[in-house]
C-alpha cells in the first residue's frame, strides 16, 4: 500500500489504480500475467502496454491474427484484440514487480471472477509461474497434478490451459524465452481457442 501511495503521489499523471483486463468479455482466449509493471500498465491503464514484455505481446498477438491496428505503448493507440483478453493474476502494481502471496490471494476472486464471465473461453494462456498457479487456484484444480512449464498443456472439460515463461525483457535477455518459443506457444494458444 505504502508504495503504490508513494508511486502515485511521484506521478500523478500516472494510471495508479487497478489495471481493468483488456478485451471483450465473449472472447475465446483469454491471456493472463502477472501484474502490472510500474511504468507499463501502473502508467498506462491497460495491460501489458508500456514496456517490453507489451512490445513482444502485442506483435505476437498481431502476427496470430489476435489483434489488430498498432501497438504504440499508449492504452489509445487504436489497438483491438480478436477473440482475446488479457488480465493480470495481481490487479495492482507490486514492489519490485514481486507480488506477495496475500496480494496474489486478494487478487485471485478478480480472476476467478473474469474466468466465470467468459461464455466462450476454450483457452487460458498463463505467462509465468506465478499466472499458472492463480489460474489453476481460480479453476480449483490442484498444482501438483498440473504443475508449471513451458509450453505445458492441461484439457479441463471446458478448457485447456497452456502455460508460457513471461514475455519479460529478463527472461528474453537471458535466454529463458525466445521469441520463437514464445511465438509458438500463442500459435498454441490460439489453436487451443478454436
Amino acid at each position: 500500500m505504502e508504495f503504490r501511495a508513494a508511486n502515485a503521489e511521484a506521478h500523478p499523471d500516472y494510471f495508479n489504480a487497478p489495471v481493468p483486463s483488456f478485451g471483450a468479455g465473449d472472447a475465446r482466449l483469454l491471456i493472463v500475467g502477472l501484474a502490472p509493471g510500474l511504468k507499463g500498465a501502473n502508467r498506462t491503464g491497460r495491460p501489458f502496454t508500456g514496456d517490453w514484455a507489451g512490445d513482444l505481446l502485442y506483435a505476437t498477438l498481431l502476427k496470430h491474427g489476435l489483434a489488430r491496428g498498432t501497438y504504440s505503448e499508449r492504452a489509445d493507440d487504436g489497438l483491438v484484440l480478436a477473440d482475446c483478453a488479457i488480465t493480470n493474476a495481481v490487479r495492482c502494481v507490486p514492489p519490485e514487480n514481486k507480488p506477495t502471496s496475500a496480494e496474489i490471494k486478494t487478487c485471485r476472486k478478480f480472476l476467478a471472477s473474469q474466468i466465470s464471465s467468459m461464455p466462450r473461453l476454450h483457452a487460458i494462456l498463463a505467462l509465468g509461474k506465478i499466472a499458472h498457479d492463480s489460474v489453476c487456484d481460480a479453476l480449483g484444480v490442484k498444482k501438483s497434478a498440473h504443475p508449471f512449464k513451458h509450453g505445458g498443456s492441461y484439457p479441463f472439460e471446458h478448457l485447456t490451459l497452456i502455460s508460457s515463461y513471461h514475455c519479460s525483457r529478463y527472461n528474453t535477455n537471458t535466454g529463458v524465452l525466445t521469441e520463437a518459443m514464445f511465438d509458438a506457444v500463442v500459435k498454441r494458444a490460439r489453436l487451443a481457442a478454436d
